[in-house]
């Protein structure tokens, strides 16, 4: 092992308690170590979590780092809170897809692309903290732009929004809009 113990358990302890997650560069500086030893050190536990007999695994979300639960376990969490996971409804899934491929866009460019209201749907996904206010378009009304979330990427297990699957869209007989995804292997 190239690194002191308590290295790594700092390390461990900063990603356990940390409510979004931390860079590396943020972690060496609070580390006082360069990005060439954190980054040894956060492959390490990532190798240290990637046992079966671990629940913890070492989350990348949107280039920064945290713990979380293997999905084996989500089970026995969701007893431990007697709260099941509550799915999403078709139109929230809709809305969050063409906010995830349109980011940023508002509730109006939403709206015209599913040819009916987002309004409750979008609210519920803000509420879930899934999608966020981020500013205005300029243009009459200013109206307010939507995106997604740290926590859109966490739920979906995506590390970023390059990890999407690819949308392609294309014109069909009756010229309207066609949106196939093409899920890669």
């Amino acid at each position: 092992m190239l690194f002191r113990e308590p290295e790594t358990a700092a390390l461990e302890a900063l990603l356990f308690v940390a409510k979004n997650p931390l860079t590396a560069e943020l972690l060496g500086e609070i580390l006082e170590l360069d990005s060439s030893k954190i980054e040894e050190l956060l492959h390490e536990l990532r190798t240290r979590y990637a046992v079966d007999s671990c629940g913890l695994t070492l989350l990348e979300i949107n280039g920064g780092y945290k713990l979380g639960t293997k999905p084996e376990v989500a089970r026995y969490i969701e007893i431990l809170y007697k709260q099941p996971a509550q799915a999403l409804s078709n139109a929230a899934l809709e809305v969050l897809s063409i906010i995830a491929y349109k980011q940023p866009v508002t509730r109006g460019e939403v709206d015209f692309i599913r040819g009916v209201q987002s309004e409750r749907a979008l609210a519920t996904l803000v509420e879930k903290g899934l999608v966020k206010d981020v500013g205005r378009k300029e243009g009459p009304g200013r109206p307010i732009l939507y995106a997604t979330t740290e926590q859109f990427l966490l739920h979906f297990g995506l590390r970023s929004l390059d990890d999407l699957p690819n949308l392609e869209v294309g014109l069909n007989v009756d010229d309207e809009v066609a949106c196939t995804l093409e899920l890669g292997t």
